[in-house]
This record gives structure tokens, sequence and C-alpha cells, in this order.
């Protein structure tokens, strides 16, 4: 009977079937069959050259089915390689005039082989199984990926094939049988607490390296920490630094070495927890923004409205949608305008909610007493609208007794002359944000007009009793600073505008603080009225009101804004980049200055600065004469000069801290961290940043 060939071809790829670890003595390839079929392995290799696929002239013998298992080729007892055995089932499909050819393929070599089979006529049966062939074996690497593929030539059918990745050294009982396995740290995590322990079980005069990494879905991994260590060693990671793709690679300083690589932390609940905590959205343009994640997240994202006041942020879906978002990739909403009070929701694939930010509000102010007007277009260009509010979206014009229900005729006329901006808009419908500001302050004007009426009757009843006019003068002046405070305690908030993170840093504090009942006035928010004006006469306007009105001015003190007082001082010299065209902190010292050294200061102004950035020890003594709080490890005691004398009981006054804490930490972390590197003195082992 004619004799057959057949190809088999191993290269890289996934997938491991791992049968036993018969061991193999010698260094020579061999062959062996089924009983009742000869095999002849070749002497030397061939071309790898499978060709194409043509028409088989009559029966042929062919490949049916693959079958890996791992051996060890051993040259002496504890001398041995890891070595793939192949078995390839043989069937007759056609003529048994046919070559088949064995091709192996591992990098960075490549190998083929030729096997002769020879059948017995009295096995032939067409379509059925003769046997199969077995050979002795193809040498790979410890922890590579192959694939097998096995076909006849001529080809005259489609080629098999089968994806396998070889374990490494910790996956087989070979420490003492494969040289390069002997030195190979054995590395062991254990948790103790919020802490995580590496414990690498190693001889005192072992030398291997230490890696920390990101494994990342798509693009290179990023490192995290390296370091070559000698002997045992075990390394302490803080909870805190855990995230789902941290991984470890450990890996003997020896020619050639395995690299044992372990990823321990992709189920760990803390893991996952600290990946929300360590993500951060961040705006590109006006409508453009992307995640900053350590590693992949499963989540979708879509727009909501935050209205003043503390209520949820209310999801605008419908009429927009969930968006699938994916880490540093660029999204964008189809927004016509943005708004300071639009914000976006982070939700996982569980629909738990994670993470929220108002990505507007540092650049467009705070939030907007506004109301939003949902528009819906039907067909036969029928609309309808609806005002969005904490009890849901209000019909308007409605008879109902919510404030948008009561104002719903002016915001109706607003919505026709053109003064609602539209922020989006298809097919389907429309969102209009319309300014409530000229309504709640025509309501102040009448009970101003109503004050002052009854003031001008008092007047008149004082002028008959003056023996007791200084005593209801006292009370109305009280009278007229509580209304005051009912409103909030103004601030003014003065900084030097050292640099334009700086300045970003300081609009994402006054943002936070009007989460509270405070009124703030911040430069950043008057560049035009300052630019009319000018920033001495702007100033002194705003710190006359803010005095008159009891309120309070914030000195923020950065390096540049200490470098500036010690000039005016005569204790230094100009700080660079502090005289720009809108840098009020300067103006303000002229008349700032007299205050402190007239001794009115306290209870009219308060100093603060940002951790890290500046020691409160380091501003001139003279403004330390009144509380000057490092920001934010003081907040509460901050927040409670802020807000005397109406400061709230400490519990309460804690919540707020919080509360301003969480508002202000993307900020610090885009200021002392910007993205792309590493945190400054935040290691991940011993000697964190020294990787060698």
């Amino acid at each position: 009977m004619p004799v057959p060939w057949f190809l088999l071809s191993l290269a890289l790829g996934r997938s491991p079937i791992v049968l036993s670890l018969e061991r193999l003595v010698g260094p020579q390839d061999t062959t062996h069959c089924s009983p009742g079929l000869s095999c002849h392995l070749w002497d030397s290799d061939i071309l790898c050259l499978p060709g194409d696929i043509v028409p088989a002239p009559g029966p042929v013998l062919a490949p049916t089915h693959l079958q890996t298992e791992l051996v060890l080729r051993c040259r002496k007892e504890t001398y041995c390689d890891l070595c793939v055995r192949v078995a390839v089932h043989l069937a007759v499909h056609a003529s048994l005039q046919a070559q088949v050819v064995l091709s192996f393929q591992a990098y960075p070599t490549a190998r083929c082989v030729l096997l002769e089979v020879q059948v017995p006529a009295a096995l032939v049966q067409f379509g059925q199984s003769v046997g199969s062939v077995v050979y002795d074996c193809f040498e790979a690497a410890l922890g590579s990926e192959v694939r097998i593929w096995s076909y006849t030539q001529p080809r005259y059918e489609k080629e098999l094939n089968l994806t396998q990745q070889l374990p490494d050294c910790r996956g087989l009982e070979v420490r003492n049988s494969i040289p390069s396995c002997w030195a190979l740290p054995w590395l062991n995590v254990s948790a103790d607490g919020d802490n995580v322990h590496l414990v690498l079980n190693v001889s005192e005069e072992q030398h291997f390296g230490l890696s920390l990494y990101w494994n990342q879905v798509q693009g290179p991994p990023k490192p995290r920490w390296h370091k070559n260590l000698t002997g045992p060693q075990i390394i302490t990671l803080n909870h805190t630094d855990l995230v789902p793709c941290l991984c470890i690679q450990v890996w003997p300083l020896e020619p050639d070495s395995v690299r044992t690589n372990i990823c321990p932390f992709r189920e760990d609940p803390r893991a996952h927890q600290n990946l929300w905590r360590a993500a951060r959205l961040r705006l590109l343009t006006l409508q453009s923004w992307l995640l900053d994640a350590p590693c992949s997240l499963p989540a979708e994202a879509a727009l909501c409205w935050q209205a003043p006041g503390g209520d949820p942020c209310q999801p605008l879906v419908p009429p927009l949608s969930w968006e699938n978002v994916t880490v540093d990739k660029v999204l964008e909403f189809p927004l016509l305008k943005v708004h300071p009070n639009l914000c976006v929701q982070q939700v996982n694939s569980w629909e738990k909610l994670q993470l929220q930010e108002c990505l507007w509000a540092d650049s467009l102010g705070p939030l907007k007493d506004d109301v939003l007007l949902l528009e819906t277009r039907g067909p036969q260009d029928n609309r309808s609208l609806c005002a969005l509010e904490p009890s849901g979206c209000t019909s308007l014009p409605s008879k109902a007794s919510t404030r948008a229900a009561r104002l719903g005729e002016y915001l109706l006329q607003d919505l026709q002359s053109g003064q609602c901006l539209q922020l989006w808009d298809d097919d389907l419908g429309a969102l209009w944000a319309c300014p409530m500001d000229k309504y709640i302050h025509k309501r102040w004007a009448l009970l101003w007009l109503a004050c002052l009426l009854f003031a001008a009757a008092l007047s008149l009843i004082l002028l008959l009793k003056k023996d007791h006019a200084k005593g209801w003068l006292r009370l109305l002046k009280q009278d007229v600073r509580s209304g005051a405070a009912a409103r909030g305690r103004a601030a003014l908030l003065l900084y030097s505008a050292d640099d334009s993170g700086f300045e970003r840093l300081v609009g994402a504090l006054a943002s936070a603080l009007c989460q509270l009942p405070l009124r703030v006035a911040v430069d950043l928010w008057s560049r035009r009225e300052m630019s009319a004006q000018g920033p001495v006469a702007w100033f002194h306007a705003q710190r006359r009101q803010n005095l008159q009105e009891g309120g309070v001015v914030v000195l923020l003190f950065s390096p540049g804004a200490v470098a500036l007082c010690s000039e005016w001082l005569q204790e230094g010299v100009s700080a660079p980049g502090a005289h720009g065209p809108h840098d009020a902190f300067r103006a303000s010292l002229s008349c700032v200055l007299p205050d402190f050294l007239q001794g009115r200061a306290p209870g009219r102004y308060v100093g603060a600065c940002f951790d890290r950035l500046l020691h409160p020890d380091s501003v001139p003594a003279l403004f330390r004469t009144v509380p000057v709080f490092s920001l934010p490890s003081q907040l509460p005691d901050f927040l409670g000069a802020l807000l005397q004398p109406r400061a709230p009981r400490p519990g309460r006054l804690q919540e707020r801290a919080e509360q301003v804490s969480r508002a202000l930490q993307p900020a610090l972390d885009s200021y002392f961290h910007p993205p792309g590197t590493p945190a400054p003195g935040r290691g991940l082992g011993p000697g964190a940043g020294d990787g060698t």
C-alpha cells in the first residue's frame, strides 16, 4: 500500500491541554504508530511549504484529530526540557497516493519534519479511522503559547489546528528537573488586616527581580514599581494600592530565566472599590471628556441635571441615552451648549451609581437656580413642555402647587422670547435652561419695598419718641443683618494667580463653598466687570459690600501670594507672574494691609492654604494674626470660621466638610498629580520610585 505523509505545525497561540509529565530519555526525536500501521521519521527537517488545496485523485489518508501531551525530555535525571508530544489520528478519505508533512514552529525557531505512514490494505475502510501516529517531540519554552496544525501534502483538505498554552514552573512538579526553574522565586500572597504581604521564599544568596504593573486590556502594561532584590523578602502593600489589574512579575536575575506573572486581585472586592475611587472624569473641551482609571471598567454614562439645594441629580434618560464608556477613550454628548448644572453620572454593569461629576461647574461657575424645560415632539408637529423638578416633570401650563407650575406662564413667555438657553435638540425633542433669578429678584424687591415703607412709618413714630430712637434703630439693624444671614454669609475669595492650574483649583474651591449657605465672590467669575472697572475699583467695591453685610474676606495663600506680601512688607522680592491683568490679589493689598496693621482684621479676615503646597508657618507673621487653615486637612475648622456666627452643630459641620472635600478632591488630584504621571511619594513597595 502506498505511503501517505502528514504535516504538523506548531506556532504561538493559547488554550492549554496538559495531560501528564512522562519522562523521555535521550535527545533524539522518535515516532510510533497504532498496531497494524508502520511509520518512519525522515532523518532531516524539510521546508515548511504547505501549498494550496488541490483536488484528490482518489482515496487519500488524511488527519482527522489532534491530541497533545506534555512530557519531559531528560538528558540526565535532573536536567530536562519541556516537550510537546503530538498524536495524529488518521482516516482514509480518498487515494493513498499522498504525502503528509509534520511542521513545527516555536519562537524564535521553526521546524518541519516528514513522517512516512504505511496502512495495510486490510485496515482500509472508507471514512473510518485506521489508527494514529505519535511524534516525540517538539521542545518548547515554559509558559509559551503554541498553535498546532496538521495537513497533507499535497493538501487535499483544510488543515486541522489546535491552540494551547504551556504552563510555567508553578504549574508543574518540575522545579528539581528543569534547570530554568531551579532558582525561581516562589511567591505567595497573604492578607494582614488592611495590608497585603507578598512573601518570596528564596535562599539568602538568590538575586531576583520584582515588578508591579497594571495589566491593560488594550496597549502595553503600565509599570508601577520595579526593584532588584536579594534573599527572602516580604513586600507590604497598602489595601488602597490594590486594583483588579495590579499584577506581579518575578524572575531570577540569571540569563534566559523564566518570568512568572500573577494577577491575584482580579476578584478582590476592595480592589474594585479602589478602582472606582481612583476613576476621574476629565473635561477636554466644552463638549468632550474621558474617563481616567488604572484598569478597564465595564460602565455606562449619562447626563443628569443637578439643581442647587442638595437634591439628587436627575438623569436625562430619556430623552438622552446611556453611552458605553471605555477608559481613556474620548466621548462626546450631543449638546448644543453646556451648563454648570449638567453633570455626568457613571454606573457599572450592575446599574449601581459609582461616580458623578459636574464637569462644567469649575469653568462656568457655581450651580444656577435655572429650570430645565423638556420639549417632546410628536407626530403632526404636536409639542408638549414640562419643567424638571425634584418631584418629577411638571407639565406646562399646570395648576399644580410646585414652583415651576406657579411660574409656568412666565417660563413659556421666556421660551418664546428667546431668553432660555437651548442645550440639546433632535427630531424627538429639545432641552432648554430658563433662568429664575429675575423672578426671585422681583419677590425680594417687593419685600424690600415693604420694608422701606415700614421703616418710613417707623421713623415718623421715632420722631415722636426720641428717647426710644436708639433702641428702635438697634433692633432694625439687627433685623437687617438677620435677613442677610438667612441668605447666606458673603465670602470674598482673594488669591494670587500663580498659574492656570492654581486658578482651576481656586475655581473648584469656590464652587464647592457655594454648596453651603455662603455667597461666594471671586474674580474668576467677574472678569468682565473687573476689566471694565479695573482690579482696584472692583476689589474696593466688593470689600465694602462684603463688610457692610457682615461677610468675611478669605486670603488664599500660595507661594506667589506669600512672595507678593513679602514684597509689600519689604521682606522679599516680587513674585513671578503676579502682575496679570486680572490679579485682584495685588490690587487688594493696598487696603488689606491697613486693616491688619491697625488691628481691624480679626473677625473680618480668614487665611487658608492647600496641604502640600504651602505650610501655614510660611505665611508672613502679620497675616497670622487671623486664623490660617490648611486645606483640606482643616476643613471643619475653616468652614466653622466662614459660617460664624451661625455655625452649625459639630456633627452637621463635619458632614458639610466631607461634602466640600469630595467636591474639591478631583481638582486637588489633577493639580498635584497630573494625569499620566505617578503620584510623588506614593509607592507600591519599599523604596517606591527608586526603580532600577
